[in-house]
C-alpha cells in the first residue's frame, strides 16, 4: 500500500528525513513535500467536506470556522484508503524510523484528528496538545498532518508555527514557520513544550472563497522514555502587535483586537471556573462514598489499607489544584478526573 499512494520518492530518503526531524528546533520535527502521489492527493482534495456549520462548533458550544470531521473513513474511497494506510504496519513503521518513536499506536477514533477546514479569520493560538487519550490513557507522542491548499502565500497568514516558547515576546521566542502548501506533511513530536499554532487567516477579498484545508492524524504509545507532566491542551495567547506603544492613538482595529482577546479569556476563566466547581463536587462525593466504605468494611486488614490508599489519592492542597487548573487554559476536564473516574467505577464494584 505504500508504493500505492506515497511518493516513491521519499521511500528513498527515510535516513535523510529522520536526520532532519533529530536536528529540528526547537522540537523535533520534519517537513515532507509531495508526500502521497499526485492523483492520490487530488483525490483526497476533490473529497474533502463542505463546511457544515455541525462540524464546526467549538468549545464555547458556539458556531466557529473551523469544521471538524472524524469519521475518516466514511468519507469517500480515497479517505478510506488513507484510513487504512496510515493504521497499516508498513506505514507506522516509516513513521516510527524517522521519528525515533517505536511501537506507534494508530488513534481509530481521530480524537482531535480527522479534516479540518479552516475559513477565513480563524487562527489557532500557540499550545502544547493534550498528552494522553481521553478513551485509552496512551501517550500521545506525535501528529501528522497533510494539507491540501494548491494556491496558498505566506502573507495570508495560516502558516503553522513551532515555538520555542510563545510566552516569550516573538523577538525572543525562537519561530519555524511553515506554509500548509498542496501534497506537504508535517510530522512533529508532542510533549510538554512541543508549542505550535498558526496566525490568523487573513485572504485577500478575492480569494475568500478559499479555505486552509488539512487533514491530521494523531499517533500514541502505550509508554514513554521520558516523564511528562499530564495536561489537557495548554493555550497561550497571542501577544499585541509591536504598534502598541506609549502614545499609540487606537483605531478601530486596534479596539476590536483587544476585545477579541478579553472576550477569549474569559472564555477561558469561565471553563476553568466550571472545571474547579464540577471537580470539586465530585471529589467531595467521592470521599464520601470512601467514609461510608471506611465505615462499613471496618479498620483493621486488607480493606482498611485500601481505603486508606483511596483517601491519600484524594488527599490534595485545593490552592495549588486551583492554580494548576489555570494553566490549562482552553482544556477539558477528562483527562483531570480520569482517575476519580477510575476510583468511583472501583467503588461501584
Amino acid at each position: 500500500m505504500l508504493s500505492q499512494l506515497l511518493n516513491p520518492a521519499n521511500l528513498n530518503r527515510i535516513d535523510e528525513l529522520k536526520l532532519l526531524f533529530q536536528r529540528a528546533k526547537p522540537f523535533g520535527h520534519v517537513v515532507i513535500d509531495d508526500f502521497f502521489k499526485q492523483d492520490f492527493c487530488e483525490s483526497l482534495l476533490n473529497e474533502f467536506p463542505d463546511f457544515k456549520d455541525k462540524d464546526a462548533i467549538d468549545e464555547n458550544k458556539t458556531l466557529g470556522k473551523k469544521a471538524v470531521v472524524q469519521t475518516v473513513s466514511q468519507i469517500g474511497p480515497a479517505y478510506n484508503a488513507l484510513d487504512q494506510l496510515v493504521q497499516s504496519e508498513d506505514f507506522m513503521n516509516m513513521v516510527e524510523n524517522i521519528s525515533g518513536i517505536n511501537h506507534l499506536i494508530y488513534d481509530p477514533y481521530y480524537v482531535g484528528g480527522g479534516t479540518h477546514n479552516n475559513l477565513d479569520g480563524q487562527e489557532l493560538d500557540p499550545h502544547v496538545d493534550f498528552t494522553h487519550h481521553p478513551l485509552t490513557s496512551h501517550h500521545r507522542r506525535l501528529n501528522l498532518i497533510v494539507y491540501l491548499n494548491h494556491e496558498w502565500q505566506q502573507s495570508w497568514g495560516g502558516n503553522i508555527e513551532f515555538h520555542k516558547n510563545p510566552r516569550l515576546r516573538p523577538e525572543q521566542d525562537e519561530i519555524i514557520c511553515v506554509e500548509p502548501l498542496f501534497n506537504r506533511a508535517v510530522i512533529f513530536e508532542t510533549h510538554n513544550t512541543s508549542w505550535h499554532g498558526f496566525p490568523k487567516i487573513q485572504l485577500p477579498e478575492e480569494k475568500r472563497h478559499l479555505s486552509r484545508k488539512s487533514f491530521a492524524l494523531y499517533y500514541y504509545t502505550h509508554k514513554r522514555d521520558h516523564t511528562v507532566e499530564p495536561h489537557s491542551t495548554i493555550y497561550v495567547e497571542r501577544h499585541l502587535s509591536h504598534d502598541f506603544q506609549p502614545g499609540h492613538a487606537l483605531s478601530v482595529d486596534d479596539l476590536n483586537e483587544i476585545k477579541v482577546l478579553l472576550k477569549r479569556r474569559d472564555q477561558h476563566l469561565e471553563r476553568l471556573y466550571k472545571t474547579i466547581t464540577a471537580q470539586t463536587v465530585e471529589i467531595s462525593k467521592l470521599k464520601t462514598e470512601i467514609l461510608q466504605q471506611k465505615t462499613l468494611v471496618g479498620h483493621t486488614g486488607e480493606n482498611a489499607e485500601k481505603i486508606a490508599g483511596l483517601m491519600k489519592l484524594l488527599s490534595f492542597d485545593e490552592t495549588r489544584l486551583i492554580n494548576r487548573v489555570y494553566e490549562l487554559e482552553n482544556s477539558t476536564s477528562w483527562k483531570i478526573t480520569a482517575p476519580l473516574r477510575t476510583l468511583k467505577r472501583w467503588l461501584n464494584r
